[in-house]
């Protein structure tokens, strides 16, 4: 099983990004798939979850500016940001886990992707 991102790059304050994932292997199990992100001297954090039935969460800091979806049938995940702060700026990573609940905290995580950059300026 093998997750990898797509997208990011840089934008100015105000502008919108998008990050998207792709799933590889066997997938059947899948119960959550989420986006987390780092910042440089910081601990990854929880940005947006969302389960097989579609049902999403966010993070407070990105409701309403961000919306994550998904297509089950490609295995795909897609992050859109919208209104970006500087404070948004860090590394996006894309993870899938198999337990029924969509848990904030990433050791409940089983596969995570590389990650792909996300640098928003004053």
């Amino acid at each position: 099983v093998q997750v990898v991102e797509s997208g990011g790059g840089a934008v100015q304050a105000g502008g919108s990004l998008s990050v998207s994932c792709a799933a590889y292997g066997e997938t059947v199990g899948w119960r959550c798939m989420g986006w987390f992100r780092q910042a440089p001297g910081k601990e990854r954090e929880g940005v947006a979850l969302i389960d097989a039935d579609g049902i999403a969460v966010y993070a407070d800091s990105v409701r309403v500016r961000f919306t994550i979806s998904q297509d089950r049938s490609m295995n795909t995940l897609r992050l859109d940001m919208n209104k970006l702060k500087p404070e948004d700026t860090g590394v996006y990573y894309c993870a899938v886990s198999p337990h029924g609940t969509c848990y904030w905290e990433t050791n409940r995580w089983d596969v995570w992707g590389r990650g792909t950059q996300v640098t928003v300026s004053a």
